[in-house]
């Protein structure tokens, strides 16, 4: 890594999920740049205890404590220490490092994310509900605290790049827009006949992405990009009438950042989330990744369109829900969540996740939170109702 005098520390909640696994492939490829301190699992306990051995550890945490046994007698002699729980969890994202890669899936990550945010710390940012559901808490919490949020999907570390890191409101008066790049997903050319019979086992067959079954639907259905959208709102304050989706169906320009002068800088590279990742961990430096070159001359042609909220409405209620601000986000995210649980289980078709979502946030309008809890108490309110809505459909 250039610029790196001694080894650096670093805690990666959510070390056994793909985020976590792609950003221990960089530092297993840069040892001597790396001091791991803790590492955290939801219930891996086998996986969580094989990392620590490798890298070692001195932390490792195990979220669901009915696994902490498993986990003890796997690192049994080696001098690590184990504990397991929501506490622990926070205890570990509290520890003193140089910076913490957040990567819990899910409300589950919202307590350590925000307990390493009032630590000061570095946070290299890839769980979406730290600011899709809890984005003003969040931002509030940071300015606050002095952290760093560096983000860590793909999109939001494009546009950070293309910001140079220059992400305060006083420092983006010189943009025009931002646009977001969406690849569209597996059913960007279907009809609306033909979305309506789509299938779990076609959503998830992303066309350039490797990625897990929830995540892979919302990009069928488009919310990841309006789920994108909204954390973009909160990450790079220039307003919402200036955050833009568009339709980039190679998946090599990840976004773009329009300034005043008629002047647009995008970041390209190959879809692989070692390239965000890299940069997130090396910021402002740089660090080697193993992804192979981006090759334009292979690549041929680089398209564009618009983005279809007529097949694909749920970049429009994200964008509203945004626009709403408040609960409403948190309440989308929450709706959403159900919804794409309903249909990998084969309980609703696939146009019927909007349409879910979309019958949340109608009914459903609590107060503003301003306090963690309170974000998490929308969270249930609001898949108490969709799935009170899914049985009652």
């Amino acid at each position: 890594m250039i610029g790196s005098a001694s080894p650096r520390t670093i805690t990666i909640l959510g070390a056994t999920g793909s985020i976590g696994a792609s950003t221990l492939d960089l530092i297993r490829r840069a040892r001597d740049d790396w001091r791991v301190v803790a590492l955290t699992a939801h219930c891996n306990a086998a996986e969580l205890a094989r990392l620590a051995r490798e890298f070692s550890a001195e932390v490792a945490i195990i979220a669901d404590e009915a696994r902490l046994p498993d986990l003890r007698a796997a690192l049994a002699g080696t001098g690590i220490h184990t504990a397991g729980g929501a506490q622990a969890l926070i205890e570990a994202a509290s520890r003193a490092v140089d910076i913490t890669v957040a990567a819990i899936v899910g409300c589950a990550g919202l307590a350590p994310t925000m307990a390493a945010i009032e630590c000061g710390k570095t946070v290299a940012l890839a769980n979406k509900e730290a600011l899709v559901s809890a984005g003003s808490v969040m931002t509030a919490a940071v300015a606050l605290h002095g952290a760093k949020l560096l983000p860590v999907d793909s999109e939001h570390n494009a546009i950070f790049q293309c910001l140079n890191g220059k992400c305060a409101a006083a420092d983006l008066s010189h943009v025009a827009s931002i646009t977001l790049t969406a690849s569209g997903g597996p059913f960007r050319d279907w009809s609306v006949q033909q979305l309506a019979a789509a299938t779990p086992a076609q959503a998830v067959r992303h066309p350039n992405w490797d990625m897990g079954a929830k995540i892979s639907v919302d990009s069928a259905t488009m919310m990841n990009k309006g789920l994108e959208l909204i954390e973009a709102f909160h990450l790079f304050p220039v307003g919402l009438e200036k955050l833009r989706i568009i339709i980039h169906p190679q998946s090599v320009v990840h976004s773009m950042v329009e300034f005043c002068d008629g002047s647009t800088l995008a970041q390209l590279g190959p879809p692989d989330m070692r390239v965000p990742i890299a940069s997130a961990l090396a910021w402002p430096a740089r660090m080697q990744t193993p992804c192979a070159p981006l090759d334009l001359a292979a690549v041929g042609e680089l398209t564009f369109r618009s983005a279809d909220e007529n097949r694909f409405p749920a970049t429009r209620l994200a964008r509203e829900a945004c626009g709403a601000g408040g609960a409403m986000p948190a309440v989308l995210n929450a709706a959403n969540e159900v919804a794409v649980a309903a249909f990998l289980a084969g309980r609703i078709g696939f146009t019927r996740i909007a349409a879910l979502t979309e019958s949340v946030l109608a009914r459903h309008a609590p107060p503003a939170p301003t306090t963690l809890a309170e974000v998490i108490a929308v969270d249930h309110e609001a898949r108490a109702m969709a799935a009170e809505m899914l049985e009652h459909a």
